[in-house]
């Protein structure tokens, strides 16, 4: 056993990957966290985002509340003249440097005022004026220059009746206050980003750990079946890995039958031969005479061949296999009636195969060639002129089951007969070729090996009918 459970060890271990290659729970958590720190990445560039946009409209307001501040403020002297007051309500615009400038052009764009918080600065272009009544926000970071958000608006002063004049309005401000809370915010959304994500990388790995224990269990099982410590792999285990689990048993048990049969098969095969050998030995230290010796030696030789021709017979069947994919009846049965057209060429036997076309069957398609080889032939010697292989599928009590004919129109068997022809060397009618083991190879094959019933009537043409019911 422990021999046949090494051979499946080794199957399974040659499917897997190579020592180099990562685990399943490396892999699964390197993916999971790819995933994760992908989601969270993007989160973290839109929340950024989100902040950046709601920042920047909130500056545009406040610069806009600004202009409103210059509007209420400016008047035209006697002369008709633009004029604002030398102290205004925002007192950042007194102050040089103060990060908050402001100017006022006409149409022709000639400077009309300039906010002493200019003085000493290098400011960008200011932008060009807007249309009348409309804003324009401009966010400006050229090479030399101070880096500002510039806020322009437009508007038609009336000065008299039907008569206009236009001025702009420039308010801006330094985008370092906006750069450093910016900055800030980045700092803080990452901490508290990267805390929540190494949290989240050690419970998945617990549960990546938690979720893989069955296989971890699956392989600590293989290795005590290997070891000979058990003989199968036992549960429970999650729905998704019974179909593994099943089928390594299968080839477990399947293994485990196969030695059987080879350890029956050596046991009975010296069993049978012991006598043989004895009647051989005690011949030849008598005085026998020639005639006499080689009758015996003839029944003794024949004899053992007999035997160990159904002995290897019944050692070679490969069985039910797992992990294989089901065989199609109809080309294996044509090919060997086929086979037998052409050993029985010289009686012209007409031979039919009826068999379902989608008919399958699970197992060894040597096993399957030696059940219809030997029920064919057994046929073929009987029949006087058809032999006929019928297989359908049938329902069962547990699943279905398929239904294997083979029928002559030969003489029939009788029903007391019917032990012997199963037996090992049983013969109706010694005359006619052969060992008597092919119905008896059959009967083991069918109902040791694959747990089915063999049954012998009568067919409709009269001659001998072998029924084969195997599950599916």
């Amino acid at each position: 056993m422990r021999r046949y459970a090494a051979a499946v060890i080794a199957f399974v271990s040659s499917v897997r990957p190579p020592e180099r290659v990562a685990s399943l729970q490396t892999r699964l958590l390197i993916a999971a966290s790819l995933v994760l720190l992908a989601f969270l990445g993007l989160t973290g560039l839109s929340l950024e985002r989100a902040f950046r946009n709601s920042t920047l409209a909130a500056i545009q307001e406040r610069l806009q509340a600004q202009v409103y501040m210059l509007l209420g403020a400016a008047d035209l002297d006697g002369e008709g003249r633009f004029t604002l007051p030398e102290e205004l309500p925002e007192a950042r615009f007194s102050t040089p440097g103060s990060g908050l400038y402001a100017q006022v052009v006409d149409r022709s764009g000639k400077v009309l005022w300039r906010s002493p918080s200019l003085l000493g600065k290098v400011l960008p272009s200011w932008p060009a004026p807007p249309a009348p009544g409309k804003t324009r926000f401009v966010i400006a970071a050229p090479a030399g220059a101070t880096p500002v958000f510039v806020l322009g608006f437009t508007v038609n002063w009336e000065i008299s009746t039907d008569q206009y004049r236009r001025y702009t309005f420039y308010v801006a401000q330094s985008q370092q206050p906006f750069q450093e809370q910016l900055s800030s915010f980045r700092q803080h959304l990452w901490g508290w980003l990267l805390v929540p994500a190494l949290l989240l990388l050690l419970v998945q790995g617990l549960i990546l750990r938690w979720s893989l224990k069955p296989l971890r269990q699956v392989a600590q099982q293989l290795k005590a079946v290997e070891a000979g410590e058990q003989t199968e792999l036992s549960g429970p285990y999650p729905r998704e890995l019974l179909p593994l689990t099943d089928n390594l048993n299968a080839l477990l048990h399947r293994s485990q039958r196969h030695l059987e049969r080879y350890r029956q098969a050596l046991g009975n095969l010296a069993h049978s031969l012991k006598t043989p050998l004895a009647v051989l030995r005690n011949a030849l230290e008598q005085p026998t005479p020639a005639a006499e010796l080689r009758d015996i030696l003839r029944q003794q030789v024949d004899g053992m061949n007999q035997t160990v021709a159904y002995q290897l017979q019944r050692a070679a069947a490969a069985g039910p296999l797992a992990l294989a994919k089901p065989l199609a009846l109809e080309p294996i049965a044509r090919r060997v009636m086929a086979s037998l057209a052409k050993v029985y060429a010289d009686r012209a036997l007409r031979f039919e195969v009826q068999v379902e076309p989608a008919l399958v069957i699970h197992g060894d398609e040597g096993d399957f060639m030696e059940i219809l080889g030997n029920l064919g032939d057994n046929a073929c010697k009987w029949s006087r002129s058809r032999v006929i292989l019928r297989a359908h599928g049938a329902a069962a009590p547990r699943g279905r089951m398929t239904i294997l004919d083979m029928e002559d129109d030969g003489p029939g068997i009788p029903t007391e007969q019917v032990p012997v022809i199963l037996s090992r060397g049983g013969r109706i009618d010694p005359s006619v070729a052969g060992y008597g083991i092919g119905l008896a190879v059959v009967r083991d094959l069918v109902e040791e090996v694959y747990r089915g019933t063999l049954e012998i009537g009568s067919s409709p043409s009269g001659g001998a009918r072998v029924r084969v019911c195997l599950p599916s």
